[in-house]
Formats: C-alpha cells, structure tokens, sequence
C-alpha cells in the first residue's frame, strides 16, 4: 500500500499567508495551476482557499478580491491526514468529510496536500501496473 509520504516525498510544499489578499493569492494559484492552496501562519496551519471559496466568500458576496485578507475568507474546519496513512485512507477521509484536498502531517507541522485527483492518478497507475502483470501471467501461462 502506497503512503502519504511516497506520494508527497518530491514536492514543494506551496502556501499563502493569511494577511495575503485574496487577489495575491488567487494570482498564486493560477501561477501554480491549483484548484486549492494552504494558508499557513508561521509554522501553523490556519487554513485552506479554494477556488470554491473565491466564489462563494468573496465573487457571490461582492467582496473586493484586492483588499480582502485571504484569512477573512479561507476554510478553517479542516479535515488532515499524518504523512503516514494510506492511499486509500486519504480517499476514505476525503469521502467522509466531503473534500477534495487534505493537509498532510508529520508530528502536527505541515508537509504537503493531497488532492482527490493525485490519489486517483495513483490508483491508475496501480490498476495499469496489475493489468500488464495479469497479461505477462496470462501470456507465460498459453
């Protein structure tokens, strides 16, 4: 079973800061190509901006992007995951609070995010590795 931590190991952990707004912030996330980022205070995690949230905290609300604190707007109920679970129990987690992307963990600092779209990209390429170990099998054995 694949951990966190292998998924994660040759990253850069990228994050924004609170007092960012949330027009630098969403500058960030397009530079980055990422639907989410963490908001990090220090060496704390302080939350989470999405590309949901710019829509429904600050765009519906007409809140001004270049003036608006990105903390003032972020989610702070945050599910995490530590570095050392599973795949599948990212997945799980996911699936039960209802997100797409989960701070990853080690002894309470952060090392990373995950997103539902890297732990599908993994199962992929595990059901891609079974399927060719299933025809070399099926083929030594003709």
């Amino acid at each position: 079973m694949i951990r966190l931590r292998n998924i994660l190991q040759d990253r850069e952990l990228f994050f924004v800061e609170p007092h960012q707004t949330v027009l630098e912030v969403a500058q960030t996330m397009s530079r980055l190509k990422v639907g989410a980022i963490l908001v990090v205070d220090g060496d704390r995690l302080s939350g989470i901006f999405s590309e949901r949230d710019l829509m429904t905290r600050v765009v519906v609300p007409g809140r001004d992007a270049a003036t608006t604190p990105v903390g003032d707007v972020m989610s702070t109920h945050l599910a995490t995951i530590d570095e050392s679970a599973t795949s599948s129990e990212a997945m799980e987690r996911m699936h039960e609070h209802k997100c797409r992307h989960l701070p990853v963990l080690s002894g309470g600092r952060v090392t990373g995010m995950i997103s539902m779209r890297d732990l599908m990209d993994v199962e992929l390429e595990n059901k891609v590795e079974e399927i060719q170990q299933m025809r070399a099998y099926i083929a030594g054995s003709v």
